[in-house]
């Protein structure tokens, strides 16, 4: 019994999904074929109509041109005397200039009776001279008035080609007809290779353009007497032979047209599209060949069975599965909680592991706190340490003004009671200038020796220099050295701190200083320029340079070249801090020809921001 109803339970699936294999075999079919021949005859309908457009441009560009040729005084001279050989080379050095400028097939001038007078091929093998054409359409509209308009397989050239034609009015009277052949292969040409077969056929129903040869001179339609003899009357296809094209025409299940053409043993069937061009008299068809359209369509239909037998074959591995899960959801559940238990241990483990982490994580940040604090300390310490090495200097730099001023004093003093004013003023005005000077001296040294803060902004390099060049007068006169500064043509501005950046400038220039002391040259050099969006900075001296056993270790904190009590090793180290805070870069190397090089680089700011970060 179980396994009966077992197999009841396989029935009905398998019955449901035959019978939707058939509708999709029998419905289906008929909705996808219609679907893609809608989507060709879409397709065709755009094929069509650019058909159209094209033959209609090709025909307006060249329709208005028999008249103007018509209205040559050159022209209206022949048709008047056209016997005259003089003016019949004249139209046709004419009517062949005029055909090379326009790129036509051929113009030509007819007088009544249809004879041809000038052409443009006049000196051709194949020449219209002499040549009746009154048996052409475009000539007898012409002739009686009117404009011509006519489509033929010239039965001189035997080419095929569009004739405009044009009545020769001399006063009020008709003297002659102007005609112009155009060619139509560019455009037919055009056609081939693409996926529709385009066609055009006369009123007659005859092809005369297609982009398959074979098929031209052949009607659609059933060739009857009438209809062959108004085409023999015109010799619209001069002495081509007309023939039928076997054509089966039926209808699709949405009403459109199609044909079924039977050539060399094979039958195709195509999708028809018609427009007509009235002036023209022509229909211009597409056929869209309709097998692609069934293969999409059987496609479809195909791959629909296909998903349907996947869905059912998915369908019966999903019943087959579902009796082993529910086999399986007890050794899940039991699983789940064993799995909770553990993550609930684990919980507990990881949130004791978080606690530790964020002390240490405290722990870490109050020590970068001390650090930093430190760092700025030993920042300001480097600054105190050399101001304390100044002060030797600094008090020589004082007495001397001290002393000078004691003297102008005294000097004044003495002038003012002798009543000499105005040399006791020049006195006056030296003490002045003197006292100038210690105040700027001293207001460098407070404003050098003061905390900077951390923040940054754009700082105008020049400031920064001058007032270095003032701190380290004293140590440059010390050492009977000399500091040259290049700043450029526009001095940058780079991005810094102007107290933090002034120090570092100070430490480079001073420990020049003490390089090049004693020694021959005794220059320093000072260049900064721009590249880019880059400040680069380069300090020179003229000394021993740097041995390449200490290079790398030339920025470590307490590492020092000098003797005992010339230095505490920090100030190459904290400029590099320094430097680095900028987020710039401080390096040195030794100059090709001799003397370390400093090398600073920082990011530049725009010079015209003046704004002090420090």
């Amino acid at each position: 019994m179980p396994q009966f109803f077992e197999g009841r339970r396989w029935l009905w699936p398998g019955i449901a999904v035959a019978v939707l294999a058939a509708a999709i075999v029998f419905f289906g079919g008929a909705l996808a074929n219609r679907a893609y021949l809608d989507e060709a005859a879409a397709r065709g309908q755009t094929t069509l109509r650019l058909a159209v457009a094209a033959l209609a441009g090709q025909m307006n560009r060249f329709e208005p041109l028999p008249e103007l040729i018509a209205d040559h005084e050159d022209i209206k001279e022949l048709v008047s005397d056209p016997d005259n050989p003089v003016l019949r080379a004249r139209a046709n050095d004419y009517l062949k200039e005029i055909n090379a400028l326009l790129k036509s097939s051929d113009i030509y001038v007819l007088i009544p009776g249809g004879e041809t007078i000038a052409a443009s091929n006049h000196d051709l093998a194949i020449s219209f001279v002499g040549e009746n054409f009154s048996y052409r359409p475009y000539y007898q509209d012409a002739i009686r008035g009117n404009l011509g308009r006519f489509f033929a397989l010239g039965t001189t050239s035997l080419k095929r080609g569009y004739y405009f034609s044009s009545p020769i009015r001399v006063g009020m009277e008709i003297r002659g007809v102007v005609v112009f052949k155009v060619d139509i292969d560019a455009i037919e040409a055009s056609w081939k290779g693409g996926d529709h077969e385009i066609i055009v056929t006369d009123p007659e129903g005859i092809i005369f353009m297609s982009g398959r040869p074979d098929w031209l001179y052949a009607s659609l339609t059933p060739l009857t007497d009438e209809r062959r003899a108004r085409t023999e009357t015109s010799r619209r296809y001069a002495d081509a032979m007309l023939r039928e094209l076997p054509v089966i025409r039926s209808a699709a299940d949405d009403g459109q047209p199609l044909l079924r053409i039977a050539e060399d043993g094979k039958s195709r069937e195509f999708l028809e599209l018609a427009e007509e061009m009235p002036e023209a008299r022509w229909t211009v068809r597409v056929l869209a060949d309709t097998a692609s359209a069934h293969a999409q369509a059987l496609t479809a239909v195909i791959s629909a069975l296909l998903a349907l037998g996947l869905a059912a074959l998915g369908g019966a591995v999903v019943l087959q599965r579902r009796a082993r899960l529910a086999e399986r959801m007890q050794m899940q559940q039991s699983a789940q909680v064993e799995l909770e238990r553990r993550v609930d241990e684990r919980t507990a483990d990881l949130a004791l592991v978080n606690s530790r982490l964020e002390t240490e994580v405290a722990e870490r940040r109050t020590a970068e706190q001390q650090l930093r604090q430190t760092q700025a300390d030993l920042i300001q310490a480097g600054k105190l340490a050399a101001l304390g090495q100044m002060s030797a200097a600094l008090s020589h730099e004082f007495n001397q003004p001290l002393a000078a001023v004691k003297t102008y004093a005294e000097n004044a003093a003495t002038l003012i009671d002798r009543a000499r004013i105005e040399e006791a003023r020049d006195n006056v005005s030296r003490i002045s200038s003197l006292a100038d000077r210690m105040a700027s001296i001293s207001r460098h040294l407070r404003n050098f020796a003061r905390k900077p803060n951390q923040k940054l902004g754009a700082v105008a390099l020049d400031e920064v220099v001058h007032d270095t060049e003032e701190i380290v007068a004293w140590r440059l006169k010390a050492a009977d050295a000399s500091l040259s500064v290049d700043l450029g043509p526009t001095p940058p501005a780079v991005k810094a701190g102007s107290v933090r950046l002034q120090q570092v400038l100070v430490n480079i220039v001073t420990n020049a200083a003490d390089a090049v002391e004693g020694r021959s040259d005794r220059r320093i050099e000072l260049v900064a320029r721009r590249k880019g969006s880059k400040v680069t900075i380069s300090v020179r001296d003229h000394g021993p340079g740097v041995p390449p056993a200490i290079a790398e270790r030339i920025f470590d904190p307490f590492f020092s070249t000098k003797g005992v009590g010339k230095g505490l090793g920090l100030g190459l180290s904290i400029s590099y801090n320094i430097v680095k805070d900028f987020g710039g870069s401080l390096g040195i190397l030794n100059h090709p020809e001799g003397g370390a090089l400093f090398t600073i680089e920082l990011d530049a700011a725009r010079a015209a921001i003046r704004e002090a970060a420090e």
